[in-house]
């Protein structure tokens, strides 16, 4: 896979990867609605473009870092950046979106002649910036084969997950469920701590360091304990990604009250104003509920 690569979405992630595949020796034409975010890919040596179609122009494979598959649909069809793509050009989806949707975008892509990836990522700011994001492709094989090498610019851990379109979309809702529920779950193991009067800062080196440890709680945990930390992943993101848990859960009739009660908790801390907030600060809705706020 060569030629001009089109970045949409220079978000919190999105900008170290851009940077990342520039600094490879790529020519990454780029584009946000932060105009701070195109500044700095301009300053790593990238190119700034004032629209997706005018990054789009020409590239052989555009990457989407956006948020949602509504976003990653404006891109490509209001914002015609898929028909500003050379005729055989591959774009990579790489935002959290429902299986189905996911699917539905592929097709409409491969209608146009294009090639499609699925293809999610998971590993946050670290892993976009040191390279070790987690990601899932889900395409054709000779489509995987092609976009293979680009791919493992940004991730190490590299996986295809299968042929058919909506199955990267499915392994990163799974993935999703889990960083939810144990988000949500340190949080409640923090809040009862704080009501028995404990040392926060003591209690998460324990539990660091025992066999209730997880990634996410020595990610999270840390930031649990500051009162306003720097977001990385919105409160808001959770919302999103648990409601599409929840509908992957309706669609195969499928229980999941682990990820229900997670859910719930990130809606009410985004309805008590905190929605912008570090993901980490779900902690202030168990505190709201258990008189700590």
């Amino acid at each position: 896979m060569s030629g001009t690569i089109a970045f949409v979405g220079l978000g919190a992630m999105g900008l170290p990867m851009a940077k990342r595949l520039v600094a490879n020796g790529n020519t990454v034409r780029g584009f946000d609605l932060n105009p701070k975010a195109l500044a700095s890919l301009k300053q790593a040596g990238g190119v700034a473009s004032e629209s997706a179609a005018a990054a789009a122009e020409g590239a052989g494979t555009l990457l989407l870092m956006v948020v949602n598959a509504s976003q990653a649909r404006a891109v490509l069809f209001e914002g015609k950046a898929l028909a500003a793509l050379a005729p055989k050009a591959t774009v990579v989806l790489m935002a959290t979106c429902a299986p189905a949707e996911a699917l539905a975008i592929g097709e409409e892509v491969a209608a146009s002649g294009r090639s499609f990836v699925d293809s999610p990522v998971s590993g946050g700011v670290v892993g976009a910036e040191s390279g070790t994001l987690t990601i899932m492709a889900a395409a054709p094989k000779s489509t995987f084969a092609a976009i293979e090498p680009l791919l493992k610019q940004v991730g190490d851990k590299l996986f295809h997950v299968g042929e058919r379109w909506g199955q990267g979309a499915a392994v990163k809702t799974i993935n999703q469920l889990l960083c939810g529920v144990h988000i949500a779950a340190a949080a409640e193991a923090f809040t009862l701590g704080e009501k028995a009067g404990l040392d926060g800062k003591l209690l998460l080196q324990i539990l660091g360091n025992s066999a209730a440890a997880s990634w996410m709680l020595n990610n999270r945990g840390p930031r649990m304990l500051q009162s306003d930390p720097q977001s990385t992943s919105a409160v808001d993101i959770f919302v999103k990604d648990l409601g599409i848990v929840a509908e992957a859960g309706k669609a195969s009739r499928m229980g999941l009250p682990l990820a229900a009660a997670a859910l719930q908790m990130f809606l009410a801390a985004s309805g008590a104003g905190h929605g912008k907030a570090d993901d980490s600060q779900v902690i202030r809705a168990y505190r709201a509920l258990n008189g700590l706020a």
